[in-house]
């Protein structure tokens, strides 16, 4: 079974980098961990928790999104709906609302989902933001709930995952055929460069 560290980091998209760190670091507190870049390019990284880090790479053209409401429901294509990060303490998330008010942003009231409370936001991208503490005794990663009155098929087989609906892996990679090939940021921190660029 594959045993999942967290999130690495999620990748998104800004047209100014400086508002972005000033939103992400300044603001929410994230520490900016790693910048990577060359002309017309730019990755950096901000940590949000020991094992969990957000990317924003920057590229000239992008403008922000326009705003919609976090779960409000859309047609045609479509891939995300807002990003929701993890606090762990009320106080945390209070003063998460206080100081994202004083900085003239809106936030929303502090809303009770059940088994978290949650608040709500926008960074200057337009990207819809979360931010949300698990209710004492609530933690559906450890005894998880299914509310829906009517839950498609597939999740009334239940929480635990089921690799017998895919094929069974038959030719895992030898370790001796695995290599692993220089990407961007690898000169930085490992000298090898990228042999495609």
């Amino acid at each position: 079974m594959i045993t999942y560290s967290g999130v690495n980091h999620l990748a998104l998209a800004t047209g100014s980098m400086d508002e972005t760190i000033r939103f992400w670091r300044d603001l929410l507190g994230m520490r900016l961990v790693a910048g990577l870049g060359k002309a017309g390019y730019r990755q950096y990284f901000l940590q949000i928790s020991e094992r969990d880090l957000v990317a924003f790479f920057e590229w000239p053209g992008v403008k922000p999104v326009e705003e919609k409401e976090h779960g409000r429901p859309v047609t045609g294509p479509f891939a995300f709906d807002h990003v929701a990060f993890g606090v762990e303490t009320e106080d945390s998330l209070w003063e998460l609302k206080d100081r994202i008010a004083a900085a003239g942003n809106w936030v929303s009231e502090v809303i009770d989902h059940g088994f978290i409370h949650s608040i709500y936001t926008y960074d200057p991208n337009g990207i819809p933001i979360e931010f949300s503490l698990v209710v004492p005794d609530c933690d559906v990663r450890k005894t998880p709930v299914m509310a829906d009155r009517e839950p498609t098929l597939t999740a009334r087989e239940g929480p635990e995952p089921r690799p017998d609906r895919w094929p069974p892996l038959t030719a895992p990679t030898p370790k001796e055929e695995r290599k692993v090939y220089p990407g961007a940021g690898s000169e930085l921190f490992h000298g090898k460069k990228n042999a495609t660029r």
